[in-house]
C-alpha cells in the first residue's frame, strides 16, 4: 500500500490545532489531578485522613488513589454514549467541568481531626467523581483529534494530548516540591491544599477551549446520514468485542506509569531519598516525555504503530527496574537518569502511540465508547498497582512485586501488539472497517 500523502487546508489546520490544544489542556488537568492526588496519598493523606490506622495508614491512603479507577469504566460507558450519540464536544465540556470541580473541592475538605471518619468518606467520594469524569476525558480528546487530523498526521496531532498528560504530571510534581519542604505545621494545615485549589486555573482554560471546538466531520456525517447507534455500548459488545479486548490488553502498559509516579515516590521516600528529589525525578521524567511525545507521534506516522509500541514497552520496564536498584544503592544521579530515560523516553512511546492506535481500531459509530471502555478497563489495574506493590512488598519495603507487575504488562501488551492491526496507512474513512495487518 502506498504511503498516504497528507494535505491540510487552512480550515482543517485551525480545527485540528484547536482540538490538539484542547486535548493538551484537558489531559494536563486530568493528570495534574492524578499526580497531586497520588503524591498526597503517598506522602500526606495517611496522616490527615487515616491517623488511627497506624502502620497501615499509607497503604489505606494509597488505596484511595485506586478507587477512582473502579468507576472509570462506568464513566467510559456514560461519556462514550454521550460522545457517540450526541457529540464529542458536548461530552468533553462536561467531563472537564466535573473533574475540575471535584479536584477543587478536595482542597477544601476538613480532615479526620475535624469531622472524624466522614473526612475519608468525603475524600473517597470526590475521588470517585474524579474517576467518573476521567473515564471520558482522554478517550474523547484523542478520538476527536484523530477524526479532525489529516491522514498521515494523526499520531502527530494526537500526541499533544499525551504531551498535556505529561505536562500535567510534571507540573503537579513541581508544585509539590516546595509544598513538601514546608514546615510540618504548615504542610499539614494549609500547604497540602494549594495544589488542589490551583487546579481551578486549568479548569477555566480547558473549559474555554472546549467551547470553541467543532464537531469532526466524521460525526456530523453520521448525524446527517442517520448512522449514529442508539446504544453504542451494545454495538461495541456485539460487533467489536475482540477489538475491545485487544485494546484493553494493550493499555495495561499504563501500570508502568503509576508504579513510577506513585509507588516509586513512596518507596524512595521510605528508603532515604528525600521527597523533594523523588518529586524532581518525576517532574523531569515527565517533562522529557512531554517533548518526546510529538517525536514519537511523528515517528509513528512514518514507520507504524506496532514496532514503536513494543520497543517502548520493554524499554520502560527495564529502566524502571534500574531506578529501584539506584534507590537501594542511594545513587541519586542514577535515580535521575533511569527515571528520565524510563518515563521520558521509553514509556512516552507506547502511551503516545496508543493514544492514536486505540481509537483507530474502532469504527466511528462507537469509537468514543470503544476507546473509553477498553482504555478504562485496561488501566483499572494501573490504579491499584501501587497499592498492590505496597501490600505484597512488605508494606513498601520490597520493590520486586512492582517490577514483576511492570514486566507482566510489558510482555502482555507487546504480544497483543504483534497481533493487532497496523493502521498508520489506513485512511480515516476505513478506520475500524478495513485495517490491514501489513
Amino acid at each position: 500500500m502506498s504511503t498516504i500523502v497528507h494535505s491540510e487546508s487552512v480550515g482543517t489546520r485551525t480545527k485540528v490545532r484547536r482540538a490538539a490544544l484542547s486535548g493538551f489542556f484537558g489531559s494536563a488537568l486530568e493528570y495534574y489531578d492524578f499526580l497531586i492526588y497520588g503524591s498526597a496519598s503517598a506522602l500526606i493523606f495517611g496522616r490527615l485522613f487515616f491517623p488511627e490506622s497506624g502502620a497501615s495508614a499509607t497503604l489505606l491512603s494509597i488505596a484511595t488513589f485506586g478507587v477512582a479507577y473502579i468507576v472509570r469504566p462506568f464513566g467510559a460507558v456514560l461519556w462514550g454514549h454521550i460522545g457517540d450519540r450526541f457529540g464529542r464536544r458536548r461530552a468533553l465540556i462536561l467531563t472537564i467541568a466535573l473533574m475540575g470541580v471535584a479536584t477543587f473541592l478536595i482542597g477544601l475538605l476538613p480532615t479526620f481531626d475535624a469531622i472524624g471518619w466522614a473526612a475519608p468518606a468525603l475524600l473517597v467520594l470526590l475521588r470517585l467523581v474524579q474517576g467518573l469524569s476521567a473515564g471520558g476525558e482522554s478517550p474523547g480528546s484523542t478520538s476527536l483529534t484523530v477524526e479532525h487530523a489529516p491522514d498521515g498526521r494523526r499520531a502527530y496531532y494526537t500526541s499533544f494530548t499525551m504531551s498535556g498528560m505529561q505536562f500535567g504530571i510534571a507540573l503537579g510534581s513541581l508544585v509539590f516540591i516546595p509544598i513538601a519542604l514546608l514546615p510540618e505545621s504548615a504542610l499539614y494545615s494549609w500547604g497540602w491544599r494549594i495544589p488542589f485549589l490551583a487546579s481551578g486555573v486549568f479548569t477555566v482554560i480547558a473549559s474555554l477551549l472546549r467551547r470553541k471546538l467543532e464537531e469532526p466531520e466524521t460525526f456530523t456525517t453520521m448525524r446527517t446520514e442517520g448512522e449514529r447507534a442508539r446504544l453504542p455500548i451494545a454495538v461495541l459488545l456485539k460487533d467489536h468485542w475482540r477489538t475491545t479486548l485487544r485494546v484493553l490488553l494493550l493499555s495495561t502498559i499504563n501500570v508502568v506509569g503509576t508504579i513510577f509516579n506513585v509507588f516509586a515516590l513512596s518507596y524512595g521516600s521510605q528508603h532515604g531519598i528525600p521527597s523533594a528529589v523523588m518529586l524532581a525525578v518525576v517532574s523531569l521524567g515527565n517533562l522529557a516525555a512531554m517533548v518526546m511525545s510529538p517525536i514519537a507521534g511523528w515517528l509513528s506516522d512514518r514507520f507504524g504503530r506496532r514496532s514503536l509500541f513494543i520497543v517502548g514497552s520493554i524499554g520502560a520496564t527495564v529502566f524502571i527496574a534500574l531506578q529501584f536498584v539506584a534507590i537501594d544503592a542511594d545513587n541519586i544521579p542514577l535515580v535521575y537518569l533511569s527515571g528520565i530515560l524510563g518515563i521520558g523516553v521509553f514509556y512516552a512511546i507506547p502511551i503516545t502511540v496508543g493514544a492514536t492506535w486505540y481509537p483507530e481500531q474502532f469504527p466511528a459509530a462507537c469509537r468514543y465508547t470503544g476507546m473509553a471502555v477498553a482504555l478504562m478497563l485496561g488501566i483499572l489495574l494501573s490504579g491499584f498497582a501501587p497499592a498492590i506493590a505496597q501490600g505484597i512488598g512488605a508494606n513498601g519495603a520490597n520493590w520486586a512485586p512492582a517490577i514483576l507487575l511492570c514486566a507482566a504488562v510489558s510482555v502482555i501488551s507487546s504480544v497483543v501488539a504483534l497481533v493487532s492491526p497496523e493502521t498508520f496507512r489506513v485512511t480515516k474513512e476505513l478506520l475500524g472497517v478495513k485495517a490491514p495487518r501489513g
